[in-house]
């Protein structure tokens, strides 16, 4: 995750693309996972949470180091950063939300296998002390992407936390798969018996590659061979590979992909078109307020998807085509996880898709329809 997901999705999507002793009596067995980043804060001050529509918060990063140490500085500073991330499990607590730390993300691949690799020990002590300080109940283990010669040491990793905390709530998010390049490999499923949950980054999942066409950054279905990418098709890949529906989740994102040169929608010729900006640049929020017009809105109802499409250049980006989720494609995906009995709905990053200063009730519609449609 972080803000170079798309890079590491676009890896993902072109080339390959029995429950824990964590589990604790009274937690509810549909969880909506809410991902809080520090270099995001000012969209959503903590104060402004909104805990009501979580059932999880996962906040980060926290980075592992070569040599087992950890970066605690959440992209802020080392003072401000672990403040804030104390600050944030405080108030999880007292509104009974399960509070987790997010470890690595897109771009720290090198550092989380070499700690694993040469320091296992030292990177599981400091893990744990760091979970524990910081007031955290689980972790979240964000090592992407898991290459095939990775998967002893994230195994490994995984086994030491169990045993060296074993209530502590465990989760790992994953890199989704495409139509074209489907296998999930196995040890998904082997893993899964040691986790808490697993679940599929299912947004960013479309971009100007070689043989696609234009296609929606979170389509619920609708998959083919030139737009290979749904939620659907990877929820069925992982449950083959073993990983039960119930620790099984998908996500859903609060940004939007911006395309230029002159693409209007999904499923045209890409040409000369390239995506321009998406996570962090188009925030939801920003996609409201900058780039949305009612003459522009689509809603696909074969993706379960909206999109914005422009005859010209709009917004400070210059998009011509906008893939974004609202509240009815949420909802659509949220009933439809919630149909396949899946364990959890993902969101990265609830900052984005905070309306700042707003009322009460009204500062984040995508997250409270989240909840109301995935919720027990």
């Amino acid at each position: 995750m972080r803000r170079t997901v798309r890079a590491a999705l676009a890896l993902a999507l072109v080339l390959s693309a029995a429950g824990s002793a964590s589990a604790s009596a009274g937690t509810p067995k549909r969880w909506v996972m809410g991902y809080y980043v520090g270099y995001q804060r000012n969209l959503m001050p903590a104060n402004e949470i909104d805990w009501g529509a979580m059932t999880h918060i996962v906040v980060g990063p926290v980075n592992p180091r070569a040599n087992g140490a950890l970066d605690t500085a959440f992209d802020i500073d080392n003072t401000a950063g672990p403040a804030m991330a104390k600050d944030i499990a405080k108030r999880a607590k007292a509104h009974s939300v399960v509070p987790l730390l997010m470890i690595g993300g897109a771009g720290e691949h090198d550092n989380f296998l070499a700690a694993a690799k040469n320091h296992l020990s030292t990177l599981v002590h400091n893990l744990a002390k760091v979970m524990n300080k910081f007031g955290y109940r689980g972790l979240d283990l964000d090592w992407e992407p898991i290459n095939a010669s990775d998967q002893q040491y994230v195994t490994e990793l995984v086994n030491r936390l169990r045993g060296k905390v074993p209530n502590a709530v465990l989760t790992m998010p994953v890199l989704p798969i495409t139509k074209t390049f489907a296998h999930v490999a196995s040890f998904y499923g082997k893993i899964a018996k040691k986790l808490d949950r697993i679940s599929v980054m299912t947004y960013g999942m479309a971009g100007p590659y070689q043989g696609w066409r234009t296609w929606h950054s979170s389509a619920l279905q609708d998959a083919t061979a030139s737009m290979p990418s749904a939620v659907n098709i990877n929820v069925t890949q992982f449950e083959k590979a073993g990983v039960p529906a119930a620790k099984l989740g998908v996500g859903t994102g609060f940004y939007g992909t911006c395309w230029t040169g002159g693409v209007t929608g999904p499923r045209q010729d890409i040409g000369d078109s390239t995506v321009a900006a998406d996570d962090n640049a188009m925030s939801y929020t920003t996609i409201m307020s900058s780039y949305y017009q009612a003459s522009a809105y689509h809603y696909d109802s074969k993706a379960q998807a909206p999109y914005l499409g422009f005859t010209s250049p709009h917004g400070p980006q210059n998009c011509t085509f906008v893939s974004y989720e609202n509240a009815r494609s949420i909802e659509a995906k949220a009933r439809w996880a919630k149909a396949q009995g899946l364990g959890a709905l993902i969101v990265w990053t609830v900052n984005q898709g905070h309306n700042l200063g707003a009322p009460a009730g009204h500062r984040d519609v995508l997250l409270a329809k989240a909840k109301h449609a995935f919720g027990a």
